[in-house]
């Protein structure tokens, strides 16, 4: 199964067309660390992450885990946990998973630079929620009610290809 981001804001996959929002900066082949660009290329989707506090234990044949409120992403190119969860500390910079707004009440890793890590290549690469479509720092985001549908078509196998 594959799903499709095209001409930016599209994302396709069997007979379902959602309205996405990308990286400020548009769709990068050679992406960097903050250069606020959604990475070119087909990859393999990691766990679903979701806010037990905030919305129902989501229906997927993906691998879940609940947020935290100490659970965090390193976004740090000189850390060893560089593009990895961590439990948040004050020693690493971090992107934060439990947030006060919506947008990581669900979210899925893109599997971006997680196999051989490459430092400074970009972090934290997640299909996450949006209510206006406003641009991200590299994610995808979609509405949640089109989230709900989208992980009930994926499995384990599932690829996202960005061109």
């Amino acid at each position: 199964m594959l799903i499709t981001l095209k001409n930016k804001e599209t994302l396709i996959i069997d007979d379902f067309i959602f309205k996405c929002s990308i990286g400020k900066n548009g769709i990068k082949t050679k992406k960097i660390e903050g250069d606020k660009t959604t990475p070119r290329g087909k990859f393999s989707l990691g766990k679903l992450y979701y806010r037990a506090d905030k919305v129902q234990k989501p229906l997927t044949k993906i691998p879940i885990k609940i947020i935290t409120k100490n659970m965090g992403w390193c976004n740090d190119p000189k850390s060893k946990y560089y593009n990895k969860e961590i439990k948040i500390s004050n020693k690493l910079k971090h992107e934060k998973l439990f947030r006060k707004d919506h947008i990581y009440n669900y979210l899925i890793v893109i599997n971006y630079n997680t196999k051989k890590i490459i430092s400074n290549k970009g972090s934290a690469i997640f299909i996450h929620l949006t209510k206006g479509y406003k641009k991200t720092a590299g994610c995808v985001s979609i509405k949640q009610k089109d989230f709900l549908i989208l992980i009930k078509l994926i499995n384990k196998k599932t690829k996202i290809k960005i061109c």
